[in-house]
């Protein structure tokens, strides 16, 4: 090869080398420092002022999620498109994760996206799914996880109720945030003619079809639902905790508090069973199942009508009726109201609603052991020790007597 050509091949690979160089630089640059200042600016603007930072417990249970993989099956963004917001609510915004970094947001959604996931599911709720996930929901893919556990669902280690912390973490600063805090975040957005960016913005955060809550109108279901339907659906998504004759006592039961319902044990108005399915049971472990339709709805209040077991009950001797009303204005109305409606004045304060008896009557055995005993994880005590035998038979029959009928 003569001089020359020796001298123009070795600028050439000069120039190829600093081009490449130059090339890299550019690419970090427009691809990592600049979007990053951007996103620190756009945070910094749009954070509200005192934003909530996590807890001790869970910043450990992120670490968990992280070591266990949580990342590969979840996502924690919900992203600019109709379908996530209607699932889950407000698209993510970049405060929200400011004290969650490095980010775990996540690739594939396996498993449902968790940025709403504070206050989605109770914590027993929460622990039962990760010591055996099939228990609670049947046909899940995800692993168990008894390492976190002491033999049982109702024992968690520090690493389960760690872990359980930080996922019901996620989603509360903005929530907290509230209507100053979005307002803030809109005007730092500054983007009234920005379609796209407008969608972040919105009167409710948290769409989670599964959050429970204490009330919520109820959509028109159809008159009457498809069975065979139902009892399918049931056994796909109730069984597990209500068991498959609605004894309550599915696999899942025994690690929830308080246990799921004994729906075999109670006369249900279709209204009372489809503002369960629609709102969930707050304070419970029972979801909403606000994503199914109208006709699914339908189908699952007659499944769970048809599970009906409940006998003709002897009836109250008439001279014991007066005493049941006595003691039921003395002990109950506080909290289940003069009409048996659930809407005494104590009502409000309570973490779960009060038993609406003219929607649901429980079998006289039923109601006497709730009596005697309480129900475990929820505000009901126990009245064995306060009432008398005959007392707490004839006020038993009293709240029966509030049952308006197995209508609509």
């Amino acid at each position: 090869m003569s001089r020359p050509m020796g001298r123009a091949v070795r600028k050439a690979y000069f120039v190829a080398s600093v081009a490449g160089v130059l090339f890299f630089v550019m690419s970090v640059a427009l691809l990592g420092v600049w979007p990053r200042r951007v996103i620190e600016a756009e945070t910094a603007a749009m954070s509200p002022e005192h934003t909530v930072a996590m807890s001790a417990s869970a910043l450990r249970g992120r670490a968990i999620y992280a070591r266990e993989g949580c990342g590969y099956c979840h996502t924690q963004q919900i992203r600019y498109l109709h379908t996530d917001m209607a699932r889950f609510g407000l698209p993510t915004l970049s405060w929200e994760t400011r004290f969650d970094y490095p980010h775990l947001w996540g690739t594939r959604r396996i498993g449902p996206d968790l940025s709403r996931a504070t206050g989605t599911r109770s914590a027993d709720w929460q622990f039962a799914h990760l010591f055996a996930p099939r228990s609670i929901v049947a046909g899940s893919v995800m692993p168990q996880y008894p390492a976190l556990f002491d033999g049982a669902p109702d024992r968690p280690r520090q690493d389960a109720r760690d872990l359980v912390t930080y996922l019901d973490s996620l989603g509360r600063a903005r929530e907290l945030a509230g209507p100053e805090g979005e307002a803030r975040a809109r005007e730092a957005c500054n983007c009234p003619d920005d379609e796209m960016k407008q969608m972040a913005f919105g009167d409710q955060v948290n769409a989670h079809p599964a959050r429970s809550r204490r009330g919520g109108a109820v959509p028109p279901l159809p008159a009457a639902g498809d069975l065979a339907r139902g009892q399918a659906l049931y056994g796909e998504r109730c069984a597990t905790c209500h068991g498959v004759a609605g004894a309550g006592d599915g696999p899942g039961a025994a690690a929830l508090k308080p246990r799921p319902g004994n729906l075999a044990a109670h006369e249900y108005t279709d209204a009372r069973i489809a503002e369960a399915l629609w709102n969930g049971v707050a304070g419970s472990a029972m979801p909403a199942w606000r994503d199914y339709p109208p006709d699914d709805l339908a189908a699952l209040v007659a499944a769970v009508r048809s599970l009906d077991a409940t006998r003709t009950e002897p009836a109250l001797p008439a001279h014991m009726a007066e005493i049941g009303a006595r003691v039921y204005a003395a002990n109950c109305q506080q909290c289940h109201g003069a009409e048996g409606d659930g809407r005494g004045t104590a009502a409000a304060e309570l973490t779960m609603a009060p038993t609406n008896f003219r929607q649901q009557r429980p079998t006289l055995d039923l109601s006497l052991r709730a009596l005697r005993n309480g129900i475990d994880g929820t505000p009901m005590a126990p009245w064995g020790s306060r009432l008398g035998a005959d007392e707490m038979l004839a006020v038993a029959h009293h709240v029966r007597g509030f049952f308006a009928g197995g209508g609509r």
